[in-house]
């Protein structure tokens, strides 16, 4: 048997996610969820589900999140971490407020939480943490007694993050064919957010021109552009590139589209491309229509090779990493020095999101933040 490790004094692991329809009848109350709030018409949601509609109204990512909670508890179970590990939603079940209703029945007190999110940003952290504190705040007026919960620190540039993605390119570059592989350019592909969202991005101080957002993807597409050059010996060029733009067209979001960018490598003579998703932890919709649906149809039009290299989803590195950071951030709350594990020029990331972080329009409460009002 391996030896126990220590979680203490936490006492279960909550996996945190977007959430998506898991047949044609879900598709538009799905989206309804999405997009509370924004008055946006039933009729609009139906043209928007069309890209769920395409693969029969199921969204990939729920099975994904399974995927990786058996990877999880796989891994803990082999090392000796004694952690249950629970999952909720934003947007569909398993919801939030049911799982943390769930997990207080069970006698949960202290809970970490692992956001399918690697990077900072205000979708991709502080929103997380306002769901947080709005299923708090609906299990307070049940009057129940609330654990405390904290989130684990962004994960970008950690080497079970990274490694995968690696991989993931080195293999999309020996699927191309040998006479256009050496001269291939690698599109590192993420969400597009508004301009003003990348700019505030990350802690006040990393706020401006992207923000943390954009110098945290840049970060890793480095090392893998890097390490790709040391285990191939080819230098290939690469840019970040964005996909899955929504909202307003008069609202400025990060650009260059992938597919703008597509057409641009081909009228510069680029031989193949690898699109490499490093903004996404699995092959969720997003992934699947807009990158191997849309994408892949443009590159055709123009006659271009393209690969799209795998996300890091259930791979036993991520697992581990994810172990390696419950046990970090535990030996932290226990008052003992650590030193965390992170790649890259940046270092690794705080572990608690300061106030002022990735703000949201209009100011909303937050938890497992130090402007939390449930700390």
């Amino acid at each position: 048997m391996p030896d126990a490790l220590d979680a203490t004094p936490y006492d279960a692991l909550l996996l945190l996610s977007f959430g998506g329809p898991e047949g044609p009848d879900d598709v538009v109350p799905f989206l309804e969820n999405v997009t509370r709030g924004r008055g946006i018409p039933k009729e609009r949601l139906k043209e928007v589900g069309q890209h769920y509609f395409l693969f029969g109204g199921v969204s990939p990512i729920n099975a994904q999140n399974r995927a990786l909670l058996d990877a999880l508890r796989k891994d803990f179970s082999e090392h000796g971490l004694d952690l249950p590990v629970y999952w909720g939603n934003r947007n569909w079940a398993p919801y939030l407020t049911d799982t943390l209703r769930e997990m207080i029945a069970d006698g949960h007190r202290r809970v970490l939480v692992l956001a399918t999110s690697a990077y900072a940003s205000y979708s991709g952290c502080r929103q997380y943490r306002e769901n947080l504190a709005d299923a708090l705040a609906t299990l307070r007026a049940e009057g129940l007694d609330l654990p405390e919960i904290d989130k684990l620190r962004h994960y970008f540039n950690h080497p079970g993050f990274v490694e995968p993605m690696i991989d993931g390119v080195l293999r999309s570059l020996a699927d191309l064919p040998e006479d256009v592989r050496d001269g291939a350019h690698i599109a590192f592909t993420t969400h597009s957010i508004p301009v003003s969202a990348a700019d505030t991005s990350g802690p006040v101080e990393a706020h401006g021109d992207g923000g943390a957002y954009v110098g945290q993807h840049l970060d890793v597409a480095r090392l893998i552009a890097e390490a790709v050059r040391e285990r191939t010996g080819v230098d290939h060029p690469w840019q970040l590139v964005y996909q899955s733009r929504s909202g307003a067209p008069h609202i400025p979001w990060l650009e260059p589209d992938i597919c703008d960018h597509l057409q641009e490598r081909h009228a510069a003579g680029v031989p193949a491309v690898v699109m490499a998703p490093i903004g996404f932890v699995s092959d969720h919709m997003e992934v699947l229509y807009d990158l191997d649906t849309e994408a892949r149809a443009k590159a055709e039009e123009l006659g271009l090779p393209v690969r799209r290299s795998a996300t890091v989803g259930a791979d036993p590195r991520f697992a581990a990493a994810v172990r390696e950071l419950i046990v970090e951030r535990a030996a932290v709350e226990r008052g003992l020095r650590v030193t965390p594990c992170a790649l890259g020029a940046l270092g690794p990331s705080h572990h608690l999101c300061p106030a002022g972080c990735c703000p949201a329009r209009a100011p909303r409460p937050a938890a497992a933040g130090a402007d939390s009002p449930y700390a």
